[in-house]
């Protein structure tokens, strides 16, 4: 599964969103490659009105807040 993580260059948000989305993966035994992108202008053209994005396989699924774990599980369905 392709993750896409839309952030900040700014390295605490960064780390910080990208270990709550692993972790989530991680505990629903899921196989993943995160992608992140911190381009604005690149953020911007995905439509990710608020930091942190997530897209999972090219579909934007979450806007300005960290995943859930009951995110994943929408998602994955």
């Amino acid at each position: 599964m392709k993750i896409t993580l839309y952030s900040s260059s700014c390295s605490d948000c960064l780390r910080t969103s990208t270990l709550a989305l692993v972790r989530a993966l991680e505990a629903r035994g899921v196989e993943f490659e995160i992608e992140t992108v911190t381009d604005y202008a690149m953020i911007a053209a995905a439509g990710v009105l608020a930091l942190p994005g997530i897209a999972v396989e090219g579909r934007l699924v979450s806007t300005g807040k960290l995943p859930t774990p009951d995110d994943v599980d929408r998602w994955l369905r």
